[in-house]
């Protein structure tokens, strides 16, 4: 190991994403997102440490705690033993460092299901998979070891770094003039005991692709308007129809900029849909809607323009001097303000690849992400095989969002399956 990565080892700053985590994170808005996967057979609870073991010695940077510094929070090592247990508590609760022995991610099993939640300040979505998949092929390698003792494995090489790639590609001289209208935001009485509600709606990946390429649109984009639709319906009243429905899409900036980091490197597009400018009854009025903002906000330059606002926001030099106990409180007050500009999120993660010989020990996969104070639906998906798995993780006592998004679906001519978590 070189002698910057051991010093990176043992203590390094946030990236500029992770910085926000901590500061507008707490005990109801976990700022946590879980990834599952759902085996054939049922869990077997002293191979899974092994293997959670095995893929930490290969994601060594994620060995770390969160401390308090004067200006800012950073990682400092963790050599304390990972606890993995049942699980007991909803999908992407806080999660409790004393509890959790300091780590930022926590293990679970139910079943034949395997948990990881992670707070957002470790990594990203795409990363966290990396290291999840490198999880379920040590314990399928555990598991069934006779299955492959004689079989050729795939050597799992993994090249990476911690860099911050927000400093390292954003541009100073971005701006920024558009000014934007506050979103609608969904309504309902809320779920008591603080439990969250997950439905995981399953599609037919085929026929889904079938009619996106029909309609000339991205699954994304596709399942954006449909989204819209399912808030119009089952959520917005007439006299309503004056705030915009605004889905938050977060995007993979690794597939733009030359980066190979584990820490958090995403930004977002925001599409918006005025009730006011188009038909809301009509789902190719949306989806033509959905498709425009996509391609405009996906341009290099647009991608470069709200990435580079973030950086300069968090490397402000007087936010930077700010201690950090007024910071918290800054940022607390800021982000309930900035998220009033958006309805819901919606993040799709793609498809879950996994080498063929393991293919068989995995029934599915699924993607979850916090909902919270505003936004008290989200929304997440994942595909693997011939199916889609789209999620909500819902606040609200109603179901009418995840009926319509349902009965849409079916209208199109896409088999829906249901399943939930019972809440």
């Amino acid at each position: 190991m070189k002698k910057k990565e051991k010093k990176e080892l043992m203590w390094r700053r946030l990236d500029n994403s992770a910085k926000i985590f901590p500061l507008s994170s707490s005990r109801k808005y976990s700022s946590v997102f879980r990834i599952s996967a759902v085996m054939k057979e049922k869990v077997i609870p002293s191979s899974l440490e092994k293997a959670v073991n095995g893929a930490l010695s290969k994601f060594i940077f994620f060995k770390v705690r969160l401390k308090k510094g004067f200006f800012w929070y950073y990682f400092e090592y963790n050599d304390k033993k990972v606890v993995i247990e049942e699980e007991k508590d909803y999908p992407c609760k806080y999660i409790d460092q004393i509890t959790n022995n300091d780590y930022l991610f926590k293990v679970t099993y139910f079943d034949k299901k395997i948990n990881i939640d992670i707070f957002h300040s470790l990594t990203d979505g795409n990363s966290a998979i990396q290291f999840f998949k490198e999880i379920v092929y040590q314990y399928i390698e555990i598991v069934y070891a006779n299955d492959f003792k004689n079989a050729l494995r795939t050597d799992r090489k993994f090249d990476y770094n911690i860099e911050d790639s927000y400093l390292k590609n954003y541009n100073k001289k971005a701006k920024n003039n558009i000014k934007s209208k506050k979103a609608y935001i969904l309504k309902g009485r809320k779920i008591p005991f603080d439990a969250i509600r997950a439905t995981h709606e399953i599609l037919d990946l085929t026929k889904l692709k079938e009619i996106t390429k029909q309609k000339g649109v991205t699954m994304t984009q596709y399942l954006t308007a449909v989204l819209i639709q399912s808030i119009y319906k089952g959520n917005m009243k007439q006299k309503e129809n004056n705030r915009p429905i605004k889905i938050c899409v977060p995007v993979n900036l690794k597939k733009y900029f030359k980066s190979k980091t584990l820490s958090n490197f995403f930004s977002y597009i925001t599409v918006t849909a005025d009730g006011n400018k188009i038909d809301y009854n009509n789902l190719d009025d949306i989806l033509k809607l959905v498709k425009n903002d996509f391609e405009n906000l996906l341009k290099p330059e647009e991608i470069m323009k709200t990435m580079s606002l973030n950086v300069k926001l968090g490397n402000n030099f007087f936010i930077r001097i700010i201690p950090l106990f007024l910071k918290q409180i800054f940022v607390k007050l800021s982000y309930l303000e900035i998220r009033k500009y958006t309805t819901t999120t919606l993040s799709n993660i793609g498809r879950i690849g996994i080498i063929a010989e393991y293919q068989k020990y995995i029934e599915q996969f699924l993607f979850l992400i916090a909902p919270e104070r505003v936004e008290k639906i989200k929304c997440s998906t994942c595909s693997y095989g011939d199916k889609m798995f789209f999620t909500f993780t819902s606040v609200l006592m109603p179901t009418n969002i995840e009926k319509e998004f349902k009965a849409i679906l079916e209208e199109q001519g896409i088999s829906v399956e249901i399943e939930s978590n019972g809440v």
